[in-house]
């Protein structure tokens, strides 16, 4: 056994059917999930300051800019809706889709993108691209191609979910639907997607980056998805590694 497969493994042996059950099996790792997927995109984020807010909903001694204390607090508040969406077994349709996406960026659009139009939990009224490719659907398909994909998550084989989630990241950051907030809105969903269909959710370390967006720009260039999954595979090990060494220990 792998230990990618001894990690499905041990999340699986939990039995998660309700918010409180998926908190207790998130714990610490929410903290950890928040700060990285933040950190890749703002430098300013630190894991004290993330660790601070989920824990005492404040910081001490802060410096730093408003904006990225916002980010933040928005990270906690997504990763509360995202407990209490599991709890509600809510699929992921367009209306999640814009909460998560609403929460992780409330308060924190620059003046730019308002005076256009722009607003947290709606879907970019204007052309942003990103990646070497520049990709990014135009404004006006947008709707319609969240819509497709959502569709073709309906029915995702035993055995297939990270297959699933990786194809969902690959071609949400792909269609880039909102006006800011891509990158975390998609991890979160993923996520999302991996714990409702029992498997572990993935932090995605900021070190490792520059191998992330290789393999999102793998899928932008060729369609290949196996360096995505092969990507994700190997951060759900390092993800879990901790829980991993000890199943080891027990064992011996």
């Amino acid at each position: 056994m792998t230990n990618y497969e001894k990690a499905v493994d041990l999340w699986q042996q939990r039995g998660i059917t309700n918010d409180a059950e998926l908190a207790e099996a998130l714990n610490g790792h929410s903290i950890a999930f928040a700060y990285h997927s933040s950190k890749i995109e703002n430098e300013q984020i630190t894991y004290h300051d993330t660790r601070e807010v989920f824990e005492h909903d404040g910081v001490t001694s802060y410096t730093g800019d408003l904006r990225t204390l916002f980010e933040i607090r928005n990270a906690k508040e997504a990763n509360e809706l995202f407990l209490i969406s599991f709890g509600e077994r809510r699929i992921i349709d367009e209306s999640l889709v814009k909460a998560f996406q609403f929460k992780l960026t409330q308060n924190t659009y620059d003046t730019r993108r308002y005076r256009l139009g722009e607003r947290p939990g709606e879907y970019k009224l204007h052309d942003y691209v990103t990646g070497k490719e520049e990709i990014g659907a135009a404004p006006e398909d947008v709707a319609e191609e969240i819509a497709e994909l959502l569709d073709e998550l309906q029915d995702i084989p035993n055995g297939k979910a990270l297959t699933a989630a990786a194809y969902f990241h690959a071609k949400f950051e792909n269609i880039h639907p909102f006006a800011d907030g891509n990158g975390r809105a998609g991890r979160l969903l993923m996520n999302y997607l991996l714990v409702w269909h029992d498997h572990p959710p993935i932090v995605i370390h900021e070190e490792d980056r520059r191998a992330y967006f290789e393999a999102l720009e793998a899928w932008d260039s060729t369609q290949n998805l196996e360096s995505l999954i092969l990507f994700l595979k190997e951060q759900t090990v390092k993800t879990w590694q901790k829980q991993i060494a000890r199943a080891e220990k027990n064992e011996q």
